[in-house]
């Protein structure tokens, strides 16, 4: 096997002990790593305690509130303690009872089995202190669960890094008997470098922190290779292959530890092996099956037709989102960007007027891939007009309220990665809320206020904005429309927010929704209201149906009172007020005996050919 290389930042961490004092250590610090000494996977901790003995410090002591100290014999443990409390150190050959005079009148000193941070801070400060050429290491875990808050710290914890400070400011050995060697050193190893009071670190000079980043590709590539053997997938681990490729790109994010589980879980998912897509999903997601497998030709062919029977009078808008759902269907979406399995399976920016069913065809496209409307997570950007209203989003950080409850946005994809994202009235939220886009956008992640990362990868983001609506003219020439709705978006974002970027992560998903201006169109979504009211009227008067003369005549009648530039929504509101209301007026004459009209039906009387309408039972 090839020599294995050091990674950066072990790399750095050598070269940092070999003059520093004091080192924090924080990151993926509860991972493993591949050593470079061992060639083998260990624990962070561990490969650091190996660097150390290897860069020939006379001792490595790892400490832990729990364990005490470790890593050491116990004659050296014992002449640590009895340095640093002023106790004579044992005899180097024989017990103390060995030793010990009998004509004596005082017993023997006892050295204390001591885990008492006091006494361990005691020992480091004694040692790094210290003159002469021996020269120690001491590693200490979990320091997070040492220190509280860095503005409420008690008096012991105040003590304790006193003596850390003290032991970080012994001065630099300058002979040249002591510059080829590393002096005495303390390595805080912890999560986050937030849990270490800020005052060890700033502005001291002997003291540095250094990152333990997630597994890099490389690093995953290699830990797959070296156990190849051991997955139990129905297509197997060939290196050097596109599906190998796929799924080191697939495990971005996961750490050597999660990678590990992930092989356990891979020989416990069933009797029949899984596909590496299936058993991250499992992994991630708690599910196996991801709505994206069930799609198929036969499905996406499908497509056009069954969101257009919902959404009418725009086929360009629907073609578009035809396009971008073939693109994650055959697997080319974010080639344009360098890492393809994080990008969101699709991004689209529909403006246009309001009531055209932008909202509606999000809708539509969740219900197509995921089965239900409900997949739709619609978010109303006007609620986000404040500069700090983006913590509603992600979450509250460390220390504020709500900092536990996360954040609506992270909390929503963690319950549903297989989702439409809607941004409703994207133009109405704070520049500082569009800056998470862009993150989303370029990494297909988020990381929230309690630092967990949120994959956006099996999401459609979607954003919808009514820019220009009240300034572009209402015209039957599409084309003029979408160049006149494409220069409102570009001047906004560009001129008004600052946020070109924005744009350039969208691309040419950027969707002109028409006015609606065929009457047919609207007389049809007005009555595609309809069924629903019938529904109403049966469910709770017991109404056998409500029936027209002629009902296309009354919806066209209807559809004539409504602006166009009002769209579906405004036809809405003409159906209301001209149909709907009238008919509540009627039924509520009978709300002292509602049985009177259950198995009859309403007849709506259109008077003179226009929008005004009386009704009458019949049996």
């Amino acid at each position: 096997m090839s020599e294995i290389a050091s990674p950066l930042w072990l790399q750095n961490f050598r070269r940092q002990a070999g003059m520093r004092r004091v080192i924090v250590v924080h990151g993926n610090v509860q991972d493993l790593a591949l050593s470079p000494l061992s060639s083998d996977y260990v624990a962070v901790t561990d490969l650091l305690a190996q660097v150390l003995k290897d860069m020939a410090f006379d001792q490595v002591v790892r400490w832990n509130r729990a364990d005490g100290m470790r890593g050491i014999d116990e004659a050296a443990r014992a002449r640590l303690v009895a340095e640093a409390s002023g106790i004579a150190a044992p005899a180097a050959s024989g017990t103390a009872a060995e030793s010990y005079d009998m004509g004596d009148v005082s017993p023997p000193p006892v050295v204390p089995q001591t885990c008492d941070p006091q006494d361990f801070f005691r020992i480091v400060q004694q040692r790094l202190l210290a003159s002469g050429r021996e020269r120690s290491a001491f590693v200490i875990e979990w320091p997070q669960y040492l220190f509280g808050s860095a503005n409420n710290l008690s008096e012991a914890e105040r003590q304790w890094l006193l003596l850390l400070n003290a032991a970080a400011s012994a001065p630099v050995e300058t002979g040249n008997d002591h510059l080829g060697r590393p002096s005495s050193l303390v390595v805080l190893v912890c999560p986050r470098v937030g849990a270490i009071p800020p005052v060890l670190l700033q502005h001291n000079p002997a003291a540095t922190d250094i990152v333990v980043p997630s597994p890099t590709r490389s690093e995953r590539e290699e830990f797959l290779k070296r156990t190849a053997r051991r997955w139990a997938l129905s297509e197997g681990i060939t290196p050097d292959t596109a599906p190998f490729a796929d799924f080191v790109d697939a495990l971005e994010g996961l750490a050597i530890r999660d990678l590990q589980q992930l092989m356990k879980l891979s020989r416990q998912s069933g009797p029949e092996p899984l596909k590496a897509e299936a058993l991250c999903n499992l992994y991630r997601f708690g599910d196996r099956k991801s709505p994206w497998e069930d799609l198929n030709h036969a499905k996406l062919r499908t497509l056009v037709q069954s969101i257009g029977a919902r959404v009418i009078g725009q086929d360009e808008a629907i073609h578009k989102i035809n396009q971008v759902i073939i693109r994650a269907f055959t697997g080319l979406s974010g080639l344009q960007h360098s890492k393809k399995q994080r990008m969101p399976k699709g991004a689209l920016f529909f403006v246009g007027p309001t009531g055209v069913g932008k909202t509606e065809l999000a809708k539509s496209l969740a219900a197509f891939l995921f089965g239900d409307e409900d997949a739709c997570i619609r978010f109303d950007m006007s609620e986000f007009n404040h500069e700090h209203s983006d913590q509603r989003l992600v979450g509250a950080p460390p220390g504020y309220v709500g900092y536990e409850e996360g954040g609506q946005l992270t909390n929503a994809v963690k319950r549903k990665p297989f989702s439409v994202l809607l941004f409703d009235e994207i133009e109405k939220a704070h520049p500082r809320i569009l800056d998470k886009f862009l993150q989303i956008l370029e990494d297909g992640r988020l990381t929230d206020g309690k630092g967990d990362t949120v994959s956006f990868a099996e999401s459609v983001i979607i954003f919808t904005s009514n820019i220009g609506a009240a300034d572009v003219q209402i015209s039957d020439d599409v084309s003029s429309v979408r160049q006149a709705f494409l220069g409102q978006v570009q001047h906004h974002f560009v001129h008004q927010m600052k946020r070109p970027e924005l744009l350039n992560r969208i691309g040419d998903n950027i969707v002109p929704f028409n006015f609606i201006t065929v009457p047919g169109f609207l007389a049809n979504i007005a009555s595609s209201k309809l069924a629903p009211l019938r529904r109403k009227l049966h469910e709770k008067y017991g109404i056998r149906n409500l029936v027209f003369r002629d009902e296309l005549a009354a919806m066209e009648a209807i559809a004539a009172t409504a602006e166009a530039r009002m769209g579906g929504r405004g036809v809405l509101n003409q159906l209301s007020k001209h149909l709907i209301d009238p008919l509540a007026e009627f039924l509520f004459e009978y709300g002292d005996d509602p049985g009177y009209l259950r198995g009859k039906s309403v007849r709506v009387i259109q008077r003179g050919g226009g929008a005004q309408f009386a009704f009458d039972l019949e049996d």
